[in-house]
């Protein structure tokens, strides 16, 4: 299959006033698209938009509140207003909710998945049928490495993350044919102001944004179904499907979850 021109395309990206989000918006933009940028902060968002304009693209700014459905529902329509169409839908906005079991509520993983998996879920239900009446798009869910593999302390952002990494799973298969692409992205530890007061072992240091950003804009060209960011994870992945016990002693023995400044 050859690669997809991403030439005037227009892509939704969803937690794009830093980190991932940002990076990716302009490394879009760096290949020909026109983007509508979301999330909480109209400032940051601006910033975005300006540099975007000064590579000669589209920006529309839509300030969105991804855990609430109506303003997801009116990023997608005012995108259609403004353009027409949706090619490509990014969910990347995140929140890295930890706490140890022994303290873990249902409210934390409620929060977890109000921003991780239904944040997510409300953009893609919200442009499905666009894409399937035109018989083409691409849906990129970013997830994480801890979508393959919980981490200590992490239980309530490993259960977002494995939920959005299970319905990547169901949506590619099912809709293999309609024109609509599916794409599942896991980065592994990256340096965005998610875990910006997180402490990691040298085993598993924090990669630049910008690693992902290619690598989602090398998956929309080719069409790939799953991309671990950077690549070598794959074999924490392998190695974790051939032998948990193996996988958690070396989570274990490398500190892999990391310190944070004020432990929960």
């Amino acid at each position: 299959m050859g690669r997809q021109t991403l030439l005037d395309k227009i892509t939704i990206v969803t937690g794009a006033s830093s980190g991932i989000g940002r990076a990716t918006a302009l490394a879009l933009t760096r290949a020909g698209a026109h983007v509508a940028l979301a999330a909480r902060t109209e400032a940051a968002l601006q910033e975005v938009a300006q540099d975007i304009r000064a590579l000669g693209r589209e920006a529309l700014v839509v300030p969105t509140d991804v855990t609430q459905q109506e303003q997801v529902d009116h990023l997608v329509a005012e995108t259609l207003a403004h353009w027409g169409r949706v090619d490509i839908f990014i969910a990347n906005a995140g929140q890295y909710v930890r706490c140890r079991i022994s303290k873990l509520t249902v409210a934390d993983i409620e929060r977890a998945m109000a921003v991780n998996f239904y944040g997510a879920l409300y953009g893609l239900l919200a442009v499905l049928p666009h894409m399937l009446a035109r018989k083409s798009g691409h849906l990129v869910l970013v997830s994480s490495l801890d979508g393959k593999k919980g981490l200590p302390i992490d239980a309530p952002y490993v259960s977002a993350k494995f939920a959005l990494t299970g319905l990547g799973e169901a949506m590619r298969q099912e809709l293999h044919g309609t024109g609509v692409h599916v794409t599942t992205v896991l980065p592994g530890r990256i340096d965005t102001p998610l875990i910006e007061d997180l402490k990691v072992p040298r085993v598993s240091p924090k990669y630049s944004p910008e690693i992902v950003a290619r690598a989602i804009v090398k998956s929309i060209r080719r069409r790939k179904r799953e991309v671990i960011v950077p690549g070598f994870y794959r074999l924490f992945v392998i190695l974790g499907a051939l032998s948990p016990r193996l996988s958690d002693w070396f989570v274990r023995v490398s500190h892999l979850e990391g310190w944070e400044t004020a432990e929960r």
